[in-house]
C-alpha cells in the first residue's frame, strides 16, 4: 500500500470535520464497549492533594480497543490530528504540549497482523509534524523525512507486522522536543492466533519538563502524575491482567517498572511466546513490553518506577485486586476490566470511574 500527501482542501471533507471534534481515533470497525458506570473516588491519605479530576480520555488511554480476529483483506482506519495544547498536569501546574487528537498520550491504535492500516493525519499544530510507526512498513511511510506542514494532511498506509507492543510518535527535529511534549501513543498489533483472554491495560511511562531546562520535573503513567494513586486500577484475581507497557520518557535514559507483591511474565516487545519471570523491568527510551500478572491475593498492590525521584514525582500507582464475585469498591478505581475479548456483544467493563478525584 502507498501513502499520499494531501493539501488541506484535498483532504476528505467528512474526515476533516470529524478530526476537528473527535477525541479518539475512529476504527473502521467498532472496537470499544461503552465506558459507563462512573463512581465517586476516595482520595485516601497516601494521595497527593494537587491532582485534577479524571476524564473520559484518561479512561480511553488506559483501556485498549478490543482485539479482532485475523481476517483477510480487512482495512483498519484511524484519524489523527496534531494540535498545540496546554495540559493541566496538577493543580497550578500546566504544560505546553503537542498532542495527537487533543490527548497525551495519543489514542491507542490497534490492529491484527496482516490488516491494512490507513491513518488520516492532519497537522493543526503551529509546528511541522509526522507520524513514525514502529514495525515494518514501506520507506515512504516512515515519517522521518518530509514533515507535514501546518494546515496540511497526509495518509499513512501499510500492512501491519510484526505482532507485538509498538509505538507511534512524531519524528520531526528536534526529536526530543516533539516527543517530550507529547506526540506519542501505543500501537498494538495482535498475533494471527488470538492471545488468551485477559484483563487488558495500557501504561505509557513519560516525564514532563515543566521549566524547559532539559530535565523532567514530573512523571506519570498515561500523561497524568499520580493519577493511579488517587484512583487505583481495579482488577480481578480470577483472570490474568495483561499490561501493554512502554517507556516514552525523554531526558531520562532508562526507566524501571516494579510491581509489589507479585511476579509477572515479561514478554520483550510482545513479539513471541518466550518470557522471563520477574517483578521489575528496565526499559530504555522507546522500549516496550507486555506483562502478564496472575494475582494470588486480593488487596492493594503498588506499581512504580524503581527510581525514587521518579516515583516521588508522579510515576506511581496501585492495583486494587478484587475477588471474582466481589463488587467494585468505592476506592475510586479506573478498572473493572472483565472483558471477553472476542465476544460479539459489548464487553462488561464493570465500574469504571473516578468521576472526581479531587473536590475543590
Amino acid at each position: 500500500m502507498g501513502g499520499r500527501r494531501l493539501s488541506r482542501k484535498g483532504f476528505v471533507a467528512s474526515a476533516a470535520a470529524a478530526l476537528a471534534s473527535a477525541p479518539l481515533a475512529k476504527a473502521a470497525e467498532q472496537d470499544r464497549g461503552d465506558h459507563a458506570g462512573m463512581m465517586e473516588a476516595h482520595t485516601g491519605d497516601h494521595a497527593p492533594e494537587s491532582i485534577l479530576s479524571a476524564t473520559e480520555d484518561d479512561l480511553r488511554l488506559l483501556l485498549p480497543p478490543r482485539p479482532q480476529r485475523a481476517r483477510t483483506g480487512r482495512v483498519r482506519e484511524y484519524e489523527l490530528t496534531a494540535v498545540d495544547k496546554e495540559l493541566d498536569l496538577m493543580r497550578g501546574v500546566t504544560f505546553e504540549a503537542f498532542a495527537y487528537n487533543d490527548s497525551v498520550p495519543g489514542p491507542i491504535l490497534r490492529a491484527t497482523q496482516g490488516d491494512d492500516l490507513r491513518v488520516f493525519f492532519t497537522n493543526r499544530s503551529s509546528h511541522a509534524h509526522t507520524i513514525h510507526f514502529h514495525g515494518t512498513h514501506p520507506a515512504d511511510m516512515d515519517g522521518s523525512r518530509e514533515p507535514v506542514k501546518t494546515g496540511s494532511s497526509y495518509i499513512y498506509e501499510m500492512t501491519v507486522a510484526p505482532w507485538g507492543m509498538h509505538l507511534y510518535h512524531c519524528h520531526t527535529k528536534p526529536l526530543a522536543q516533539h516527543l517530550a511534549r507529547g506526540l506519542y501513543g501505543a500501537f498494538i498489533i495482535d498475533p494471527p492466533k488470538p492471545r488468551p483472554r485477559a484483563q487488558e491495560l495500557v501504561l505509557m511511562m513519560s516525564g514532563f519538563d515543566t521549566d524547559g531546562d532539559g530535565r523532567n520535573d514530573l512523571y506519570g503513567f498515561n500523561g497524568r502524575p499520580f493519577q493511579y494513586e488517587l484512583a487505583p486500577i481495579q482488577v480481578r484475581r480470577s483472570q490474568t491482567v495483561r499490561v501493554y507497557l512502554a517507556n516514552v520518557t525523554e531526558y531520562d535514559p532508562v526507566v524501571t517498572f516494579h510491581l509489589h507483591g507479585e511476579f509477572f511474565r515479561l514478554y520483550r516487545t510482545g513479539t513471541g511466546d518466550v518470557y522471563e519471570l520477574t517483578d521489575a523491568v528496565a526499559l530504555s527510551q522507546g522500549e516496550r513490553c507486555i506483562l502478564e500478572i496472575d494475582f494470588h491475593h486480593k488487596g492493594l498492590y503498588m506499581f512504580h518506577a524503581h527510581q525514587s525521584r521518579l516515583t516521588d514525582n508522579g510515576m506511581s500507582g496501585w492495583f486494587q485486586v478484587l475477588d471474582g464475585d466481589e463488587p467494585e469498591s468505592n476506592l475510586g478505581a479506573i478498572g473493572g476490566l472483565y472483558q471477553d475479548e472476542f465476544a460479539d456483544c459489548t464487553p462488561c467493563l464493570g465500574q469504571i470511574g473516578a468521576k472526581a478525584l479531587l473536590k475543590y
